[in-house]
């Protein structure tokens, strides 16, 4: 029995990396593949939204590179990360739909929402890329943006740690991890879920949020069984 039967997965760009300084580890891209099919084999319907940290990341003003060209190189970053999942995801027998929101019909389908809808209806896992397709705005953003179109259940936000934290875990050991949030109390606490437009396309639409570590084997699974792992914001 699954809790959520339509799911956006939200994965950083970093995520990809493992252990090396930028680019992909194949060991990560074939992990991840498999989480995804444990899910497509539970039935769920999923869409994954994928950042572009590993290859580029906003620059600072010195970078010389305008914002919004620096934003649509990141967008671009965001397409190759979502065809080496796509790669990944085939290579192990799962259907996929890559989407982007810039058109390059060679390699991808244009965002409609009625077809990517139907994609998830046939059991097809949606890869959205290129963000909104628009500068000024996170991947987080395009995933809250997206879940809200295909009315998605709930959002996973896959991470390096176990949830969210009153501080960061990775350099203060005795911070305390939450278990449950609500909207308000994330505002209230300061507390760096989300940008503030994707964090408010969630709260508007009543998209829950799970935050959880993603490198924990099984921990997938155990959120759509219904099974409580990592912080929900609901």
């Amino acid at each position: 029995m699954i809790k959520f039967k339509r799911v956006l997965l939200k994965l950083s760009g970093e995520s990809l990396m493992g252990e090396q300084q930028f680019g992909i580890d194949t060991r990560m891209l074939k992990y991840y593949a498999q989480q995804i099919k444990g899910l497509v084999d539970e039935g769920v319907e999923l869409a994954v939204v994928i950042g572009g940290g590993n290859i580029f990341r906003g620059l600072g003003s010195d970078s010389g590179i305008e914002r919004v060209q620096g934003d649509y190189m990141g967008m671009l970053a965001t397409c190759i990360n979502a065809m080496a999942l796509q790669s990944a995801l085939e290579e192990i027998g799962v259907y996929t739909r890559m989407i982007s929101a810039i058109e390059m019909r060679q390699i991808a389908e244009p965002y409609i929402r009625r077809r990517a809808i139907r994609h998830l209806e046939k059991g097809r896992v949606l890869i959205f890329s290129a963000g909104t397709g628009n500068p000024y705005f996170t991947t987080d953003s395009a995933a809250a943006l997206r879940a809200s179109e295909i009315n998605a259940d709930v959002i996973l936000k896959g991470t390096r740690v176990s949830g969210i934290y009153d501080s960061d875990p990775e350099k203060n050991p005795n911070a305390k991890q939450y278990n449950q949030l609500s909207f308000e109390d994330v505002i209230k606490l300061n507390l760096k879920v989300m940008d503030m437009t994707a964090f408010t396309i969630c709260r508007e639409n009543k998209i829950p949020i799970i935050v959880f570590n993603i490198n924990e084997d099984q921990n997938l699974k155990k959120i759509i069984s219904g099974e409580k792992v990592g912080t929900v914001v609901i």
